[in-house]
Formats: structure tokens, C-alpha cells, sequence
């Protein structure tokens, strides 16, 4: 079933109750949002691996986490891996293979939003798979994780852990706000009915995953703030980076005009609408 290990008290991030103020925490942000800047030149100069896994309760702060970690950053450099529920073909590939489509070449990052340990968690609960599929998951997980630690990948994996209290303040939210609802499905709601049989299957899934090359990092997510902050913070800390040296570059001057006459403007283009915003 693979080795297991037991969560550090350093790598436990702890929260106090007091909600992070917003100008402390954005310019906080801001600082280590340029931090991952340098990470992602170094990754790319080095031809260097990164892939960093979100799992936690629905409504824990993932999304937003990684929109924070992946705000700056180069798409063709970091993407953002969240992938739909499975084809009737992928139902049939060996459970990883469609991961492994999507994991980085040399200078990429991929955040990946929810990830393999799907099986572990959703699939488990929704019984969406057979309990030999959920064996064999936990049996060749930290195999898997074991090949690509091996192969140079650096890989880091976060669980955002969050109360039922606050779970369910979340989805009221969601629920009251038109332009946020579409973020609450069914499947979404069904885990408030489900709460134990989700934790049962996290801490059955830590037993298992938790192991020496790839360790779980725990951020508690009741204050989102706090859990971006602790959780860039932890990443920026655990990838030796270094600022590399880039070639300065100068904007050249512009060349004088030949001529060149700009024609009418198209028929279809768009129109004006903001005359009433002056």
C-alpha cells in the first residue's frame, strides 16, 4: 500500500480566529506574488518541473487560491490543469493515464485543480467507482507519485481544510449571489449530507498518500486570506528558486512615417457605450 507518514507539526498550518484585514493581506499577497514570478523564470531557465496539487472540501478556497498563485503568471509557462469528469473512453485508460496527459515538460508548472486523488474522495463517497478501483488507487497512488518525484518532477500537495460551520456559510453565500451560483452544484450540496463519510475517506486516503516523497500539506482555510497567504508562502519556501538574470531589454525608437495613410474604419466596428461613464 506504500509507506505513510505522520503530519509534522510544521507542516500544519494554524490560523487564529481573527479574519486577516484586507491591506495587510494584499500587500502581503502582492510581495509574494512577485516571489512567484521569480520562481516561474527560474523554472523556466532551469528547464526545471513543478506541479502542485489543490484537493479539499468543496467551498475550502482551492479556486481562488490558485486564480491568487496563477494571477501573474506566464499561461505558457503555468496552466491551470482542472479537468471534467471522464469520457466513457477515459473510463477504460488506466485511471492516471488521462493525468499524465497533462502533466509539465521541462520550464511548466501545472496547478492542478482537484486531481487524481478524485478517486479517493468524490468517486469513494458518490460511489462512483468499485471498491477494487478504490483499492488499487491507494495501492499504486504513491507508486505513481514515487515515478515522478524519481523523474525530477517537484511536486506539492495541499489539503484545504475547512469546518462544516463554515462550509455551509459558503454555499449560502453562493447560493444568495447570482453572479457567483453557478460555482454551487448538486453534487456540491449532497456534500453537506455526506460530512463524515468525506472526512472518513480523506483520513483513510492520508494513510495511505501521505508518504516521505510526497508529503501532504495541510492549510486550514476558515479565513481564505490567511489560507492563500500560508499556502504561497509554504510553496515559496519549499522550491529552491533563485532570481535569475534576464537580458535587458530596450524599447527601440519608433522609425519616421513613410506616408502611410490609415484607412476608414470598418463598418462593424465596435461601438462607443461609454459616454455615460465620464
Amino acid at each position: 500500500m506504500g509507506g505513510s507518514a505522520t503530519l509534522g507539526e510544521g507542516e500544519v498550518v494554524r490560523v487564529s480566529a481573527d479574519r486577516l484585514r484586507r491591506k495587510p493581506y494584499e500587500k502581503r499577497l502582492f510581495q509574494f506574488q512577485s516571489e512567484l514570478v521569480k520562481l516561474q523564470e527560474w523554472v523556466k531557465m532551469e528547464g526545471r518541473r513543478l506541479v502542485v496539487v489543490f484537493e479539499g472540501r468543496d467551498a475550502a478556497g482551492k479556486g481562488s487560491t490558485i486564480k491568487r498563485v496563477a494571477e501573474y503568471l506566464n499561461p505558457r509557462v503555468a496552466r491551470i490543469a482542472a479537468l471534467p469528469a471522464p469520457t466513457e473512453r477515459e473510463r477504460t485508460q488506466w485511471y492516471f493515464q488521462r493525468y499524465v496527459e497533462h502533466l509539465p515538460a521541462a520550464g511548466e508548472i501545472v496547478l492542478f485543480d482537484r486531481s487524481w486523488y478524485n478517486r479517493a474522495g468524490v468517486e469513494r463517497v458518490m460511489g462512483f467507482c468499485t471498491q477494487e478501483e478504490y483499492t488499487r488507487f491507494l495501492h499504486q497512488c504513491p507508486i505513481f507519485e514515487r515515478l515522478l518525484v524519481e523523474d525530477g518532477i517537484l511536486l506539492r500537495k495541499y489539503w484545504f481544510s475547512v469546518s462544516d460551520a463554515e462550509q455551509e456559510r459558503r454555499f449560502r453565500a453562493r447560493l444568495e449571489d447570482p453572479m457567483r451560483r453557478w460555482k454551487l452544484s448538486e453534487m456540491d450540496l449532497e456534500s453537506i449530507t455526506r460530512w463524515e463519510e468525506y472526512s472518513r475517506a480523506k483520513d483513510e486516503m492520508m494513510i495511505h498518500t501521505h508518504i516521505p516523497e510526497a508529503p501532504w500539506y495541510e492549510v486550514e482555510s476558515e479565513d481564505k486570506r490567511r489560507a492563500r497567504i500560508n499556502m504561497i508562502s509554504h510553496l515559496l519556501s519549499t522550491v529552491p528558486y533563485r532570481e535569475v538574470q534576464r537580458t535587458p531589454l530596450e524599447i527601440p525608437p519608433r522609425p519616421a512615417p513613410t506616408g502611410y495613410r490609415r484607412p476608414p474604419r470598418l463598418e462593424t466596428a465596435v461601438p462607443d457605450v461609454t459616454d455615460d461613464l465620464s
